[in-house]
């Protein structure tokens, strides 16, 4: 995949322009604070996610203005393509090849994206919601059907949450707690078990990216942590099975604390070097090779299911990682179009390089 031009209006602090960027690795310069992560952050919104900062979709507006358009031209499935998404205060307009979409999420089955920035760095030792999100994002990029169903486990979580703390106060209402039990099992199995066939394919990949960064020293393997003692081994009648118990089980704590205390929402996963945890007894230069792997692998994956490698963005990470890193990354990136961000230009080996340089917004 190949972003041949980006435009972008009154979009953050950018000021407004249009850049064609080389087939090959992008170097984008400046301070801290210039818009380097904003120029980032304008072509990941178009493999259908959201913000990877994070960010409500009316702060991608510029500040004083009532909204801000993003346009990109691409050339993907062997064929040039065109899209934009117009931020509004309360809403999103998105359009592929001319046709309105109902979510930004259908520009995933066009356009895909890897995302390396220094939030990621932080996925071995961090908190679980950093790895489910990592997870949830790269199964969105290949199943639009996912998202779907998570935007739908993520409101029956919420409403059971709603009764379970209004039956302290109306008891009788706990008859028909079993509805929505039935209804987040149903969805959340789902979730888990593809999940857990991500992952599998996943940990195969990564295992190979690892060791080639450790020259053949370190395995790294990992295991899904789920409710109710779900693992990576389970299908989906035996991940039903096992959230039903749990549920029954954890009915009485949750009615009591008034959240839903089993579910993919509180899931995790842990990464093992040579059979340790990671997050545990790893360095800090062996928990950033995990990190590593693991986007490497997701880049790897993505190519399998499109059939041509994804668009690569590098958010002032190289910097974060030590020489020996930084070369084996570039060099499994070589193939597909790169965008480096940083305060100073890396050595890139690499024929078809352009520069850009950023200064309060403006793009040069």
């Amino acid at each position: 995949m190949i972003v041949s031009a980006l435009e972008f209006s009154q979009f953050r602090n950018l000021c407004d322009n249009k850049i064609f960027p080389s087939e090959g690795v992008n170097i984008i310069l400046g301070d801290n604070a210039q818009g380097k992560t904003n120029l980032l952050e304008a072509v990941w919104l178009f493999s259908g996610g959201h913000s990877f900062r994070g960010s409500k979709e009316n702060e991608l507006i510029r500040i004083g203005e009532n909204n801000s358009s993003l346009k990109m031209n691409f050339f993907s499935q062997k064929r040039e393509q065109e899209a934009s998404i117009r931020f509004l205060k309360s809403k999103k307009e998105v359009e592929l090849n001319g046709v309105k979409k109902p979510s930004s999420a259908y520009l995933s089955q066009c356009f895909s994206a890897v995302v390396f920035s220094p939030e990621h760095l932080s996925l071995v030792k961090g908190g679980p919601s950093l790895r489910r999100k990592f997870i949830d994002g790269a199964i969105c990029q290949q199943d639009i059907k996912y998202a779907v169903l998570l935007s739908k486990y993520q409101r029956t979580v919420f409403q059971r949450n709603t009764l379970l703390k209004d039956i302290s106060r109306h008891p009788e209402l706990k008859e028909t707690l079993c509805v929505w039990d039935d209804a987040i099992i149903a969805a959340g199995a789902k979730i888990t078990e593809k999940r857990i066939n991500y992952i599998r394919k996943l940990q195969k990949s990564a295992f190979t990216f690892h060791q080639g960064i450790s020259s053949g020293k370190e395995e790294l393997t990992m295991e899904y942590l789920g409710s109710g003692g779900i693992n990576i081994d389970d299908n989906l009648s035996v991940i039903t099975d096992k959230l039903y118990r749990e549920f029954e089980k954890n009915r009485r704590e949750d009615i009591y604390t008034g959240c839903t205390s089993a579910g993919p929402h509180r899931d995790d996963i842990e990464f093992y070097i040579n059979g340790l945890k990671a997050r545990t007894y790893g360095s800090q230069g062996q928990q950033r090779s995990v990190v590593l792997s693991l986007k490497l692998a997701e880049s790897e994956l993505l190519r399998d299911y499109f059939g041509e490698p994804p668009v690569v963005l590098l958010d002032d990470v190289l910097s974060e990682i030590d020489r020996n890193r930084q070369e084996f990354l570039l060099s499994n990136t070589r193939d597909s179009q790169t965008f480096i961000t940083g305060c100073d230009a890396p050595v890139v080996k690499n024929d078809e390089n352009k520069i850009f340089l950023i200064e309060n917004g403006e793009v040069r």
